[in-house]
């Protein structure tokens, strides 16, 4: 898998990976049909963050949440 690649089965696994290290409860938020593909970069920015950084306290878990809320579609 290139997630260097914009599409909607790598949306999918982003979005379920950074669900999993976020440890999101009420995943219906991170429904990939509420995310535009143009938005991707920035998702896998997060991605790659998350991944690299492993354990995040409390107030990087919500300003991570927070994020994903400003690229969610309107």
């Amino acid at each position: 898998m290139d997630l260097d690649k914009p599409s909607k089965d790598n949306l999918k696994f982003i979005l379920n990976e950074l669900a999993d290290h976020l440890t999101i409860a009420n995943r219906a938020i991170m429904d990939p049909d509420d995310y535009d593909l143009n938005k991707y970069e920035d998702l896998k920015f997060m991605y790659d963050v998350v991944k690299q950084k492993g354990q995040l306290s409390v107030s990087e878990s919500q300003a991570f949440v927070e994020e994903l809320r400003a690229v969610r579609k309107n």
